[in-house]
């Protein structure tokens, strides 16, 4: 029951800011529950496959996801994630914990660093380019215009993006998310809404190797999948009615607060 309750939150904070449920999972199962970090890692990845799904489905026909840049963007994600799923057998547990505190952090200071800046242009004459696009603005209620800036670097990110996402079990809209949004142009909810879309993909060839190497628990998986899947539906409602600076905020808080426990329990 603690595990179903732990997807629903998850799935609820996974799918409004786009980064997967695992990075609030993980600790849970790792911390709180005694799982290994490479079980909990397994069980997030499920999790993370089943958030991607409904994420989609919720979105599909709408304007936010950029499928056009998610192909770009997914072959690199993809082999970070294989490699990952592999070097994670390798690695002690608390390098991993150090590991996902430091990546936590960094996330939570860029996006509090630019937690009041927007990539979006209401002159509607603005070309957006191949990979850019055309959106509605929730906040303001027009239509908004953005064009996709320092593609190599989303790439770079997207492949660094796949591997953390298997090494330690989370979404790799962890990374891609914020890079998308600090530094490449694309607006909070649309980089979310096209991370989602990508990060079942990236997960899926983590969590074979996993299950391959016998570390997922199909039943504390399937109770987290679950709850992921409730949570999800009702995270993509909130999305659009939250505005973009809260969400950015908690995503900060929340990434901030993971990070110290980890980093505590790597150093124990």
């Amino acid at each position: 029951m603690i595990i179903f309750l732990a997807g629903i939150a998850a799935g609820i904070l996974g799918a409004a800011l786009g980064i997967g449920g695992g990075v609030f999972l993980v600790p849970l199962l790792n911390l709180g529950l005694g799982f290994s970090i490479t079980a909990a890692a397994a069980i997030s990845l499920a999790t993370v496959i089943a958030t991607s799904t409904t994420v989609t489905a919720g979105r599909v026909g709408g304007e936010l996801i950029n499928v056009r840049l998610a192909m770009v963007l997914e072959s690199a994600t993809a082999a970070g994630s294989v490699l990952g799923g592999v070097t994670a057998q390798l690695i002690a547990q608390s390098t991993l914990q150090k590991m996902f505190g430091l990546v936590a952090a960094i996330v939570a200071l860029t996006t509090l660093a630019r937690s009041s800046r927007r990539n979006v242009t209401h002159d509607v004459t603005l070309d957006p380019g191949i990979l850019g696009a055309r959106i509605h603005d929730d906040d303001t209620g027009q239509t908004a215009v953005y064009r996709v800036r320092r593609l190599p670097l989303a790439v770079a990110a997207s492949f660094v993006a796949g591997n953390i996402s298997s090494l330690l079990g989370i979404g790799g809209g962890i990374v891609k998310v914020p890079v998308l949004n600090a530094w490449c142009g694309i607006p909070l909810r649309a980089a979310a809404a096209t991370s989602a879309f990508m990060i079942g993909v990236t997960a899926t060839g983590g969590a074979l190797i996993y299950y391959g190497s016998g570390q997922l628990v199909p039943s504390a998986a399937a109770a987290a999948v679950l709850g992921v899947q409730v949570g999800s539906w009702a995270g993509i409602r909130a999305a659009g009615k939250v505005p973009v600076r809260v969400l950015k905020l908690t995503l900060s808080a929340v990434l901030a607060v993971v990070s110290i426990l980890m980093l505590v329990r790597g150093f124990q």
